[in-house]
């Protein structure tokens, strides 16, 4: 699917194409007789969502699939549940991507999305953001994604750093696949526990289950212990399996909250090698929030590149250059055209790889000073999309 417009944070000069947005904020175009797009950027009175149409900013790229009708997607059903318990049988059935009709929503609370099951910490991220939320358990990240574009849920909560597993790279080609807006970000302190049956005690633990990531953040404490380590989904999948396989031999690695969920014991706690492992978890919603000035943003947006010479380092200038600071940085080839191809008449042609860059800066879309750089950015980018742009959270 082409990306034909890129949504820019600026003032609105011609009120003839705005949509049905609140007062404080609308829709506008601007065109030059050319046909390409220009940005503004004089003073005006109140910042409204230009949508930069751009020769160089519209190539197709090939990541992003074409969103599947809500008539032509099948729903899934939720089971209800008012709290969770020891019974696994009353715990909430994951969505599925491909799972059948949805349950119906009471309106009383924001539902929110997750990858996993209970007890995983991606719940414990969407419960950090949304204290009183339901939380929505889904098989596969792309389901978290539908759920959200098919109004199953409000939105949903997935991860897309960790500070010692590094970068959840599906998650970043799914945010190019769907459009979703970034409207929030959660910072979440892992604890990795080793759980076990009630009455065990580690030493007699001969094997350990859990997501093979916690498996080797905490190397120190499962080589001491000198058991074999087994691979599972999810880490609270492995509590899960532990509590109803009842391994007396065997333990997992999951959280706090997974003990409880499925009835284990707290063996030993905090025992990940790095203690400060922190995972970073995007909010993602159907519709942008409207940024302000009022308290630390984060603009993440993605693009791509005319090839040439020093052709990144002047994309990467333009916030430089308006001291604008880059948080993260992250290089994606495109997977349906990987290579691009360069002719030379004496040699042939050289290949290489056509990346599509994630950027996140720290920046609101509402100060000038961002908007000048994207401006800048235009005259080196294919195709540029805002992400979204959102409060920063500071909060562990």
């Amino acid at each position: 699917m082409a990306l034909k417009a890129v949504p820019i944070w600026t003032c609105c000069i011609n009120k003839h194409h705005c949509c049905t947005y609140p007062q404080s904020l609308k829709l506008d175009y601007g065109y030059r007789s050319s046909g390409s797009g220009f940005l503004n950027f004089k003073a005006h009175r109140k910042w409204e969502c230009l949508v930069v149409l751009s020769d160089r900013a519209i190539t197709p790229v090939e990541d992003e699939e074409p969103l599947a009708s809500p008539g032509t997607v099948e729903e899934t059903q939720i089971i209800q549940s008012k709290g969770f318990h020891r019974d696994l049988q009353s715990l909430p059935k994951p969505l599925s991507a491909t799972g059948p009709s949805c349950g119906h929503r009471d309106g009383s609370k924001v539902r929110i999305a997750y990858q996993g099951i209970p007890g995983s910490y991606s719940e414990a991220a969407a419960l950090k953001a949304y204290p009183k939320c339901e939380t929505v358990p889904c098989d596969q990240f792309e389901a978290a994604f539908k759920a959200v574009e098919l109004w199953l849920v409000d939105k949903a909560v997935l991860p897309i750093e960790n500070s010692v597993g590094g970068s959840i790279h599906r998650n970043y080609d799914l945010l190019l696949r769907h459009r979703l807006h970034i409207v929030g970000e959660v910072q979440l302190l892992v604890n990795h526990c080793l759980l076990g049956l009630p009455g065990i005690r580690k030493e007699e633990l001969k094997r350990v289950v859990s997501h093979p990531q916690a498996l080797e953040q905490c190397n120190v404490m499962l080589n001491k212990l000198g058991i074999a380590r087994v691979s599972s989904e999810d880490t609270s999948i492995a509590a899960q399996i532990v509590a109803s396989e009842g391994m007396r031999d065997g333990g997992a690695v999951a959280s706090a909250r997974s003990a409880e969920i499925y009835g284990l014991s707290i063996l030993a706690e905090r025992i990940q090698d790095d203690p400060d492992n922190i995972t970073r978890y995007l909010i993602l919603a159907r519709e942008p929030i409207i940024p302000g000035t009022d308290r630390p943003y984060k603009t993440s947006i993605v693009f791509t590149l005319e090839e040439g010479p020093g052709v990144l380092f002047k994309a990467l200038a333009v916030f430089a250059l308006r001291e604008i600071n880059l948080t993260k940085i992250e290089s994606r080839p495109q997977k349906k055209r990987p290579l691009g191809i360069v002719d030379d008449s004496n040699k042939g042609s050289a290949k290489y790889f056509d990346y599509l860059f994630y950027i996140d800066f720290e920046a609101s879309m509402a100060d000038p000073c961002a908007q000048y750089a994207l401006g800048h950015l235009q005259e080196f980018a294919r195709f540029i999309r805002v992400l979204g742009c959102y409060h920063m959270d500071t909060d562990l």
